[in-house]
């Protein structure tokens, strides 16, 4: 096994899950179970999966998957993701109206050596959707297709920048959205103004363009849905990487919530 490259204060696979999972048990908006497993070497490995419901709202349940740690050596979107859940399960009027699908580590394997690739060596954000015969890929895209989202949200760090940014794939009701989740994460971290950001041209944090194969939606899903991807600085504080990242979920899911009752208004 390689030698971990987690930052300090990134906690161990069983360190970060044993929180949710035990309160899981305890409370029934919780719902843990595991998306499928693998077999790697002579290990089985699962790929953690948790439903949280929140109160009933005047529309349907909208439908999010929420995603982190498909690199293994960004554990801060995992830790925010798992911290989320247990907010929400003291203070769920934050996810009134939503039904959750968290998947807080995604690449399991790689969590566990602290490396960006999987054990067989792949960048897993590069298989999407390209007939991959990754186990952790195959999974994750039969939940992809299963849940048919209405919105996606993935979790990620950059240790090439200096501030929080993220990827809109083009689309104005993601950078609608996306804008919102960099304001309120500008209180814990800065945001990334450079020009260009990743290799990509951006603007006030944005980025339009995306590396192909990325986590994202069945391509022939219609109608297909919001889709973002937040980035924190990867050489921030882990606590504030994790704090920037719930800020900006809170802020996504309080701005499409708005969006929802603006439609349902017209």
């Amino acid at each position: 096994m390689v030698q971990s490259l987690h930052p300090v204060g990134a906690p161990s696979l069983r360190e970060l899950l044993n929180p949710v999972l035990g309160m899981a048990e305890e409370c029934d908006d919780i719902i843990g179970t595991m998306a499928g497993t693998f077999v790697s070497g002579t290990i089985r490995y699962g790929l953690p999966r948790f439903v949280f419901v929140g109160p009933p709202a005047e529309h349907e349940p909208i439908r999010l998957g929420l995603f982190a740690g498909v690199h293994g050596d960004e554990p801060a979107g995992c830790a925010a993701l798992v911290n989320f859940i247990l907010e929400l399960a003291t203070d769920p009027e934050r996810a009134r109206g939503y039904q959750l699908v968290v998947f807080p580590v995604c690449n399991p394997t790689g969590y566990e050596d602290g490396t960006r690739h999987n054990r067989a060596g792949l960048d897993l954000n590069r298989e999407f959707w390209r007939d991959s015969a990754q186990p952790e890929v195959r999974l994750l895209e039969a939940e992809l297709a299963t849940h048919c989202f209405d919105g996606i949200i993935t979790l990620h760090a950059d240790d090439t920048s200096e501030g929080h940014y993220g990827y809109t794939h083009g689309r104005e009701l993601n950078a609608a959205l996306l804008e919102p989740a960099l304001r309120a994460a500008e209180r814990v971290l800065p945001r990334d103004q450079r020009p260009t950001i990743d290799g990509f041209a951006a603007q006030g944090g944005l980025i339009c363009e995306c590396f192909g194969g990325v986590l994202s939606a069945p391509p022939g899903q219609r109608p297909q849905p919001f889709d973002l991807i937040f980035e924190t600085p990867a050489r921030a504080p882990f606590a504030l990487q994790v704090d920037a990242s719930v800020a900006a979920l809170d802020a996504i899911l309080g701005a499409y919530r708005g969006f929802i009752a603006y439609a349902q208004n017209l």
